[in-house]
């Protein structure tokens, strides 16, 4: 089988490393589009635009039959045109793990990282409206401005983002949150300064295990045997962290090459 992965930049590859964990017998195809990142500040009709390109290009190039959108805010503002337009093919997005937080939580008090534009998105809107029905909850959400352009740099054990992080995260602690979303597949990335200001305690929500489940449920469904190895290579459209890519994947064979879409 052949996969095809995108996000705006290295965020998306914890998803890969959860994909890696249980998915065999297939070639993988990742896409980083730095020339266009962050795509949480881009507009709807852009990111729906890149969205098109990214997914023709690993049609046209890699013949992918199963296209996963590893990114809350291309996924909200893409998902339904690219399964429109794309009916042949397995399309999987990437929601904030609203649900399974309401599940968990004790306090009843959920805290959200996200990008300004998932946190504004009618996806997220809808989604918090139906599930906050089924618990009386309360949200803290937080619009993590420039956490994404740290992480790309590789600057994630700098006293600078820890200061970013220390800065949303307190009214969180003093609120007794005891469950927080990862509302970008960047941020698990700092997921150990998290609990370092959060407290062992916290528990941390975020995707990427449920969407390779749901990506290997899908494929057997039309027939994938799931043996064999899983080959991965990654393009990127713009300048990218080559020592960042090996520590998600700790894989250091993999192909990295620069592309153009």
């Amino acid at each position: 089988m052949k996969i095809g992965v995108f996000d705006s930049g290295l965020g998306g590859l914890t998803v890969v490393s959860s994909i890696q964990k249980i998915f065999k017998g297939a070639e993988l195809f990742y896409i980083a589009d730095t020339e266009y990142a962050p795509y949480g500040e881009k507009t709807p009709e852009e990111i729906l635009d890149r969205c098109d390109n990214i997914t023709t290009y690993l049609l046209q190039n890699h013949g992918i039959e199963a296209l996963i959108v590893a990114c809350n805010t291309a996924t909200s503002a893409a998902i339904k045109h690219l399964r429109e337009k794309f009916p042949f093919l397995i399309v999987i997005g990437t929601e904030p793990g609203i649900k399974p937080a309401i599940l968990n939580t004790k306090s009843l008090n959920i805290g959200v990282l996200a990008t300004p534009r998932t946190l504004k998105g009618d996806k997220y809107q809808l989604l918090v409206n139906e599930l906050s029905a089924t618990k009386q909850v309360k949200l803290y959400e937080q619009a993590c401005i420039g956490l994404v352009e740290q992480i790309e740099k590789g600057e994630i054990d700098t006293k600078e983002t820890y200061d970013m992080l220390q800065k949303w995260l307190s009214p969180m602690k003093n609120e007794n949150v005891d469950t927080i979303v990862l509302g970008c597949t960047h941020y698990p990335l700092v997921d150990d300064i998290i609990k370092r200001i959060m407290g062992n305690d916290i528990t941390l929500i975020e995707t990427g295990d449920a969407i390779a489940n749901r990506l290997k449920i899908l494929s057997e469904q039309k027939g994938h045997i799931n043996k064999g190895p899983l080959h991965i290579s990654v393009c990127h459209t713009g300048l990218i962290n080559r020592y960042m890519i090996d520590k998600i994947l700790d894989n250091k064979n993999i192909e990295v090459r620069k592309c153009t879409i």
